[in-house]
């Protein structure tokens, strides 16, 4: 048994190894936006569900006698599993370029080509890997019995444990060996898996270590025993317990969605953050899970107080994540996410033991149930509840199935005992008082703004507050940008450097806005690409001539992910301004900074036309990973500090034709007059030319940046060195002070 534990352990570890690698290799081929994240992971879960469902369908009818060897069955999984990681790589370039070839310009029938892709690629992998836990149970079953009622729950358990490594370890290889290495890493575990799960096969023949049903049960705890003959020949029961099991995996998954987005803004962006998210559920997961383990030796029956209990706790983030209580961040999270995840730990493998009796085949049919819920979760909350809902509101929809069971009258599991029931009855009064507490005492994160803006859709909850020049843009919580001469030069800056009167320009990321406007003020055609549908909805707070430039002929606007438009537009640009999120760590920013995508903006430059990028500040080794991307995209790459002495920001101007040193005077004297008074709208100097001028001198050489961390390569999309960086900023500095 302990080596079964072993490999579900390493299983687990694999598969959400593979799902994070996956999702961002599909992220860089067919976009950063939500929708194209939801259908990777719907593809994913879906190859479980299904994997799961098909694989108790080929073990049906195969008795815990039966000749058919299911460790050789696990080990040909593992080893297919193990192929997945060094093929789906090459099957998502291969869609990439592809869908590259297909002239899609509506966004529908791209998500529905990407999503036919995707189903293609993933399902069938995924499928492997869900069905290796009903094989697993007729593992146990052919040769320990005694162990099989309550088989499903033993392998769970070693699954979450693995999930839980899972989540945090494969971000250090990462950052150590890049993407594909990290897949080869995950290809020889799933191949040590299947070579050891082979050799325990030849060493214990089915025949050998076969034992009776009718045995198993007798070894088997009294308790479990009952509840399977209670539960097991009903109908009824049975289907309330897959309906049970589905609404687990919705309201499991949906509220990820909103965590995401409650405690964004105390955790930040960056992949730790929801590293951290996805290891306090998946750890709280395992410690409820190995509870009911312990739980299920001595006791038939939970009580039905513990559907109320799970749906006070599934609002618990209301509290934690409520910005007028001040907690550590640390103890927001973990506040808000472990209690409700610990109980759903508890349920979940309880639930399917129960439906399974330690049958493979209705395990495998129970867990797609849940994993039929895991998918439509997310959609739901993210697609239906979120743009119409505030979060606090969100967590009481997704709570409200476990609170109206919890509140129902029903059957005690003890009704011979009426003290028990009336405790029962208390405890509901309690903690139903207490949700109404929380609901009507809980603040959502823009309350913290006195004067504000709100507006959520499907891909983020975007705030606009402040007056005057205090006015700022907050999408999840998470400052983007503020009213700022420096936004303005990043349009003007590059159209003035061209020799030639500027044709057009596009800028990717709207923000406020200020960029775009600026653009436009040289009145050229401009373009904006944006990812979040709310943020440009916001323009007229940050500008009153707003609705005027919007409604000009000259300007267009686009949502969409700033780097698939690039890759699938046929228009070329004089000016191409990007300006991505901060900070520089921010999750998925690293694909506009990459030698990738640098390549994808050559071929969208006009001839002599200039690339603006802007990037924030970082530490040496960003400054440098970013400078070499461009110097080998780029033969001619100027770089301007906006402060030397801070390196708060940098503006670099590229092209593929010389970049003539123009002067101040000269730069400013390219400009057409409402193109100037737009530069000095705000200063901070009083004419265009000293504006130019202070910018100018603060130019620096791009083999000096480069220096300051000479041995860093150039960012690439498998080695984003600017969003993975614990060893480094962390790991290793530690070390260097310990010895």
């Amino acid at each position: 048994m302990a080596c079964f534990f072993v490999f579900f352990f390493v299983s687990g570890f694999c598969s959400i190894l593979y799902e994070l690698v996956w999702l961002r290799l599909s992220m860089a081929g067919f976009g950063v936006t939500s929708a194209l994240v939801s259908i990777v992971l719907s593809m994913f879960m879906g190859g479980l569900g299904l994997g799961s469902w098909a694989g108790g369908r080929l073990l049906r009818g195969q008795s815990s006698g039966g000749r058919v060897s299911a460790l050789r069955l696990y080990a040909l999984a593992e080893l297919l599993i193990g192929l997945s990681a060094l093929l789906v790589p090459h099957q998502l370039a291969l869609g990439r370029r592809l869908l590259q070839h297909l002239d899609l310009s509506s966004s529908f029938n791209y998500y529905l080509a990407s999503a036919a892709w995707l189903a293609l690629t993933l399902v069938p992998w995924c499928a492997f890997m869900g069905a290796t836990l009903p094989i697993g149970m007729q593992a146990i079953r052919q040769g320990f019995s005694q162990q099989s009622l309550r088989a499903f729950s033993y392998l769970y358990l070693a699954n979450v444990l693995g999930a839980v490594a899972g989540a945090t370890l494969p971000l250090l290889l990462i950052e150590a060996c890049g993407f594909h290495g990290t897949l080869r890493v995950g290809a020889m575990l799933n191949g040590l898996l299947a070579i050891s799960a082979m050799l325990l096969a030849l060493r214990r023949p089915v025949a050998q270590t076969a034992m009776a049903p009718e045995v198993a049960r007798q070894k088997t705890s009294p308790s479990l025993a009952s509840t399977v003959a209670e539960f097991a020949p009903r109908s009824t029961a049975g289907n309330n317990l897959l309906l049970l099991l589905f609404t687990t995996g919705l309201t499991s998954m949906g509220m990820e969605v909103v965590w995401i987005r409650e405690f964004t803004p105390y955790l930040n962006t960056v992949v730790y953050a929801f590293a951290s998210i996805l290891g306090l559920y998946l750890l709280s997961t395992f410690l409820g899970s190995r509870f009911y383990r312990r739980w299920s030796l001595h006791h038939a029956q939970e009580d039905r107080a513990v559907w109320i209990l799970l749906g006070f706790l599934a609002l618990l983030p209301l509290v934690t994540a409520n910005p007028n209580i001040h907690l550590s961040n640390l103890l927001r999270l973990a506040l808000g996410i472990v209690p409700f995840s610990g109980v759903l730990g508890f349920v979940t493998p309880m639930l399917v033991d129960r439906w399974s009796g330690g049958d493979p085949a209705r395990a495998g049919s129970a867990y797609a149930v849940n994993v039929a819920g895991c998918i439509l979760g997310p959609l739901l909350a993210g697609f239906v509840l979120l743009p119409l809902l505030s979060e606090r509101w969100v967590l009481f929809v997704l709570a409200l199935p476990w609170l109206a069971m919890g509140l129902s009258p029903g059957r005690s599991s003890n009704p011979g005992n009426p003290p028990h029931l009336g405790w029962r009855r208390g405890f509901t009064v309690v903690v139903g008082l207490l949700t109404l507490v929380m609901l009507l005492t809980s603040r959502d994160y823009e309350s913290r703004f006195a004067e504000h803006k709100v507006m959520r859709d499907h891909t983020a909850t975007v705030i606009a507050t402040g007056q005057g020049m205090e006015r700022r843009l907050f999408v999840n919580g998470i400052g983007i940008t503020a009213l700022a001469p420096v936004t303005k030069m990043m349009a003007h800056l590059p159209l003035a450097f061209l020799d030639h009167r500027p044709r057009n320009a596009l800028v990717v990321c709207f923000g406020m806005g200020t960029s775009f406007r600026s653009l436009l003020s040289w009145n050229i055609p401009t373009t904006a690409v944006e990812l979040v549908p709310s943020v440009p909805r916001l323009f007229w707070y940050f500008h009153a001539d707003a609705p005027q430039l919007l409604r000009s002929p000259l300007s267009h606007v686009v949502i969409d992910d700033g780097r698939r438009y690039l890759e699938r537009t046929q228009e070329r640009y004089d000016v191409i301004t990007i300006d991505p999120p901060p900070p520089v760590e921010a999750a998925g920013s690293s694909l506009l900074y990459s030698q990738e995508f640098y390549a994808t903006v050559r071929e969208r430059l006009l001839t002599g036309g200039i690339l603006q990028q802007w990037l924030p500040r970082g530490d040496a080794v960003d400054h440098a990973a970013v400078a070499r991307a461009l110097q080998q995209s780029f033969p001619y790459v100027h770089v301007f500090y906006v402060n030397p002495e801070t390196r708060w920001g940098t503006h670099f101007i590229a092209s593929m034709q010389p970049i003539r040193n123009w002067t101040a005077k000269e730069l400013a004297q390219h400009m057409p007059q409402s193109a100037a008074a737009d530069l000095l709208e705000w200063g901070p100097q009083k004419d265009a030319e000293r504006q130019f001028g202070a910018l100018l001198k603060n130019e620096t050489s791009i083999d000096q940046m480069i220096a300051e961390a000479s041995a860093t390569p150039a960012l690439q999309d498998d080695m984003p060195v600017n969003e993975y960086y614990l060893i480094r900023r962390r790991i290793l500095p530690a070390l260097k002070s310990y010895f």
